[in-house]
């Protein structure tokens, strides 16, 4: 049967989990095949060119473009079906194969996260509308630069954590993120944060502030329990405990009861600003971006995930 929503154009990411997607890829077209689908494979190890494929494929008249690969895959590709706040394509799809390491994004819709699973409920005609964040911060060269997210972001330690983790050796494959983790840890000073969410204000020593659209990040830990990436808001959580608590929380993180906590101050708006006392380090769904200061926003339903 084929989709309702045309031709699939899958994007694959080379870089994913040390290039494992790729041999992943066999079973991806098996469960293709299986469905009776069509569709056309891609293939990129850069952000910007999967994010100008993604926009190609949708100025070309396709409507259906798959990610295939990490939470990075998926922002880089959201970059590409978005442009000013719009859909670049009206009633534009959007597929995600969790491959390689595994992708966090699909884990709030309760979507597989295997590769094969997941490229069989790509058939069907089943979508659900989603909210996507965007992101105002400072560049390296201290201009304003934005980006597109639907995920989760941090700013401070956590950002700084994702820093060290992608400067590390590739080779060490998921123990960047561990080394990364903990070198930060002993290192990192806690400063000033400042947080506003609407009429709401944090103000006070913190470690890090996350900023979120869906629940999970971080390889299945389920930092904002109470974000719905549909009711046009943002979950802001200002971490302002000890260091330790980046490793004691863990277990309650993984378990998604962690809240409420004395140590976690939550705020929640359709714009959320966050700045320091310095200029404080920025990730969003894996990607390290610039500093703070930065302003968080929502942008309403523009795309839908097949589910």
């Amino acid at each position: 049967m084929a989709s309702p929503f045309g031709r699939l154009v899958v994007l694959v990411d080379r870089r994913a989990s040390r290039s494992r997607v790729i041999a992943e890829m066999p079973e991806v077209e098996r469960a293709l095949i299986g469905k009776s689908l069509e569709y056309r494979i891609e293939e990129s190890a850069r952000s910007a060119d999967l994010t100008h494929r993604a926009r190609a494929a949708l100025e070309a008249g396709d409507r259906f473009v798959v990610a295939v690969g990490d939470d990075r895959t998926v922002a880089d590709i959201v970059n590409g079906m978005i442009e000013a706040d719009r859909p670049v394509a009206d009633e534009a799809v959007l597929g995600v194969v969790a491959a390689g390491s595994g992708c966090d994004f699909v884990r709030t819709f309760g979507l597989p996260g295997d590769a094969t699973r997941a490229a069989t409920l790509l058939a069907g005609d089943k979508v659900v509308p989603f909210d996507v964040a965007k992101v105002e911060y400072t560049g390296a060269d201290g201009t304003r630069v934005s980006r597109y997210f639907p995920g989760v972001a941090q700013a401070g330690m956590g950002a700084a954590m994702v820093a060290r983790a992608d400067r590390l050796p590739a080779a060490l494959g998921r123990a960047r993120y561990f080394v990364g983790f903990w070198s930060t840890l002993a290192r990192y000073r806690r400063g000033e944060i400042h947080v506003r969410a609407g009429s709401k204000r944090f103000e006070g020593k913190a470690l890090t502030a996350v900023v979120a659209n869906c629940q999970y990040h971080g390889e299945g830990r389920r930092v904002s329990p109470r974000s719905w990436p549909t009711d046009g808001l943002l979950d802001a959580l200002v971490m302002t405990g000890p260091k330790s608590d980046a490793f004691t929380r863990l277990p309650g993180q993984y378990q998604g009861d962690y809240l409420p906590d004395p140590n976690v101050v939550e705020l929640k708006g359709r714009t959320i600003e966050v700045d320091g006392d310095r200029p404080l380090p920025i990730e969003a769904d894996g990607t390290v971006l610039g500093t703070t200061p930065a302003t968080f926003g929502v942008v309403r339903l523009p795309l839908r995930l097949k589910v």
